[in-house]
């Protein structure tokens, strides 16, 4: 199941004379890196209109339009009309910006800086367009503003981020993605890794914004969109995944945020992440967990989840196709796997007659479920089982995963998880860990049990 990479370079400066000499070298440069797709952001009346040009002449370039803080002084009403015409009169054009706020360099007065981009905040607004946020040490300033438009519908993406984490989480909270740029590989940049790696997958963008911040080994270099890949490569580093899981979640936020050509996609039976392969093959499940992402998005890192039937054995093969070169295959998807016993027993079987390391991740309800111990019916076709423990009593159990079989869903569990040690020979009990939650309290009940235990970050899932 190999995919192609594709990554969008979500802020660029296409227009500029920095790329005239080699410009369609630099696109198949890009290209063969997997970058296909980029957004020519304008920072001005003038190159606005040159960003939009770039549309007309190349497929995989979009437009967005603005003027960048340090030019707000020069703004004047009929900026706003070129601007507003500008992102009305070009298809491609997905976004207003880059505005924002530069409390660093002044070179516009701070007043004037906050008048422009509120304006031009509503105007997006009455556009219905994103917005290309730029922020530099005016954090305060931008999120006030930001806040006080938001029942606008204003929505976009803090391009370039320098904030700190408790600065990334605000601006999520506030909807907004973050776009994280090649200074992600500065040795010294330990604030922007460390975003990196405290906020989710489904809120991060990636771009060059060349030719500025070429990343390591290009620094002090042009930058250019084939760079990107630099980038994507350092956030799967610090985010434990896979270029291809990177480029594929980043595709998708893209789309999501900028509607550039998102398609419909139909649910995965099979999906990979990392070098695991995931098998969907239920969307049932025995709890209803408080902190289940499937309430509110079927998408796991860039897959869609949401089954139209529940597959047979034979389909769930032919979605698997090549089963070898995987580290292991995992029943999981976003169901409880066990509720559908007989085609896990089918198919692990099959699968372990070709030599694949099966693990399944379960509630460790099987057996309530089932009126019966069903873990000997396991033995030699699985060789992890995770369950997910999630609490270590009976009330909080209930409080966050709703069990339907009351106190005797958390003890069920617990006696899962021993029972398990006989059959399989590798058993992890697992916690998310949820806000107001005593994970180690959990950790201790699992050591008890006999049983490896593994935290799970939560809200961040797969």
């Amino acid at each position: 199941m190999s995919e192609t990479l594709t990554l969008i370079d979500t802020h660029a400066h296409l227009d500029g004379k920095e790329f005239q000499a080699d410009f369609d070298a630099m696109l198949e440069r890009a290209a063969t890196a997997g970058v296909n797709r980029f957004i020519s952001v304008g920072a001005d009346i003038e190159s606005s209109r040159k960003s939009c040009e770039l549309t007309r002449h190349h497929d995989g370039i979009f437009s967005a339009v603005g003027v960048h803080p340090h030019d707000a002084e020069r703004v004047t009403e009929k900026c706003y009309d070129i601007i507003r015409q500008l992102a009305a009169e070009t298809p491609k054009n997905v976004a207003i910006g880059e505005i924002g706020l530069d409390f660093y360099r002044d070179r516009s007065p701070r007043h004037t800086q906050e008048i422009v981009f509120r304006r031009f905040l509503i105007l997006a607004a009455e556009l219905s367009l994103p917005v290309i946020i730029h922020d530099r040490d005016a954090y305060e300033q931008v999120l006030r503003i930001v806040r006080e438009e938001k029942s606008r519908g204003i929505r976009g993406v803090f391009h370039c981020f320098s904030g700190d984490l408790e600065m990334a989480r605000q601006c999520v909270d506030l909807g907004f993605y973050l776009s994280i740029p090649g200074t992600v590989t500065f040795p010294s940049n330990d604030q922007l890794r460390t975003v990196v790696r405290g906020i989710k997958m489904d809120n991060l963008l990636l771009e060059t914004d060349c030719p500025y911040l070429s990343p390591v080994p290009y620094r002090g270099k042009r930058n250019e969109p084939s760079h990107l890949r630099i980038t994507a490569e350092k956030v799967a580093e610090l985010k434990g995944l896979s270029l291809e899981d990177v480029a594929r979640i980043t595709t998708r936020n893209a789309e999501t945020l900028f509607g550039m050509g998102r398609k419909e996609q139909q649910a995965a039976i099979a999906y990979k992440i990392r070098n695991s392969l995931y098998l969907n093959i239920t969307n049932r499940c025995s709890n209803r967990c408080t902190f289940c992402a499937k309430f509110t998005d079927f998408f796991v890192k860039g897959h869609f989840l949401k089954l139209d039937h529940e597959p047979s054995a034979n389909e769930v093969m032919a979605a698997i196709g090549d089963p070898t070169g995987y580290d292991e295959i995992v029943f999981c998807g976003y169901g409880e796997p066990l509720l559908r016993l007989d085609l896990v027993r089918e198919v692990a079987d099959r699968l372990k007659k070709m030599g694949c390391r099966i693990r399944i991740n379960t509630d460790g309800q099987a057996n309530l479920v089932h009126g019966r111990n069903i873990l000997p019916e396991l033995a030699g076709l699985v060789d992890t089982i995770s369950v997910s423990l999630n609490a270590a009593d009976p009330e909080s159990y209930n409080r966050l995963c709703v069990t339907p079989f009351g106190e005797s869903g958390f003890t069920g569990v617990c006696e899962f998880l021993v029972e398990a040690k006989k059959h399989i020979p590798t058993v992890v009990a697992s916690a998310v860990t949820v806000p107001g939650l005593d994970i180690e309290a959990v950790r201790r009940l699992a050591e008890s049990l006999g049983v490896i235990f593994r935290e799970r970050e939560y809200a961040d899932v797969g």
